[in-house]
């Protein structure tokens, strides 16, 4: 429970966590590294957009 002011936050972080990062996760093995790298830059990117809002 590090860094949550409460079980309470915690619970609401997790419960909405999963389902934003089903988004973003790629098969490892269907794609290659530097490929990967790109998708996760642009993913990361496309989240900061998304928290700015």
């Amino acid at each position: 429970m590090k860094r949550f002011k409460s079980a309470r936050h915690l619970q609401r972080f997790v419960s909405i966590h999963d389902p934003i990062a089903n988004l973003f996760r790629i098969s490892r093995h269907d794609i290659i590294s530097s490929h990967h790298r790109k998708l996760r830059a642009a993913a990361m990117n496309l989240w900061a957009k998304i928290a700015r809002a």
